[in-house]
């Protein structure tokens, strides 16, 4: 059965911490100099790669933490800690600086054809806060039907970041610095009322057990 609750809960913990519309300037300052198809190329497969990677966190995460010996509720409090940092980072705009570092760095070291691999799919995509997003929401997609949904759900989040990163030279320009400032803050504060929710989830699922 579809939940739907769960699937728009889902879509926004995801979207809110691969954060779209802050990547997309971040994403032209590593393609400057760059042709529209060349950065199309990068998009595509910086954004494929990060889809691997979340799915494979998101179809084998539970298990990994199974051998690992961490409960799903002792995750979801650390996982939730995270977000909540990564929430602060956005409203206080610290995320975006750094990012912007990281950036910078690969800017200079890498060659245009690993651009897509470091550090748009990891870390920039692909990061602490969109895995452990994806392992929280794993433990609530429990079945292989759920785990299926939570895979449409990662796929239409990375082809919304991939739309963005394709007009990402409009979206920078209609926004401007304000609007960015603005957006990200606002983001920002969502991620940390879901982070909080995760972190209370966790201590009662620890309870429960």
């Amino acid at each position: 059965m579809f939940n739907v609750d769960l699937l728009i809960n889902a879509l926004t913990t995801i979207l809110v911490t691969i954060d779209p519309p802050g990547l997309a300037p971040i994403f032209l300052s590593l393609t400057v100099g760059m042709t529209r198809a060349q950065r199309f190329q990068v998009a595509s497969r910086g954004s494929l790669i990060a889809f691997l990677i979340l799915s494979a966190f998101a179809l084998f995460g539970n298990g990994i933490l199974g051998l690992l010996g961490i409960s799903i509720g002792a995750f979801r409090i650390a996982g939730g800690l995270l977000l909540f940092w990564i929430a602060f980072e956005m409203i206080f705009e610290k995320r975006n600086e750094r990012k912007e570092k990281t950036g910078e760095t690969a800017v200079t070291l890498d060659h245009i054809r690993n651009l897509a691999v470091f550090p748009l799919a990891l870390p920039l995509i692909a990061g602490p806060g969109a895995i452990s997003a994806t392992i929280l929401l794993s433990g609530t997609f429990s079945s292989t039907f759920d785990r299926l949904q939570l895979l449409v759900v990662l796929a239409v989040c990375v082809a919304i970041l991939f739309a963005f990163l394709v007009i990402a030279e409009r979206i920078d320009r209609f926004l401007g610095a304000t609007g960015r400032a603005i957006l990200t803050r606002l983001l920002g504060v969502i991620l940390a009322a879901l982070a909080v929710q995760f972190v209370v989830d966790g201590i009662k699922s620890t309870m429960q057990g």
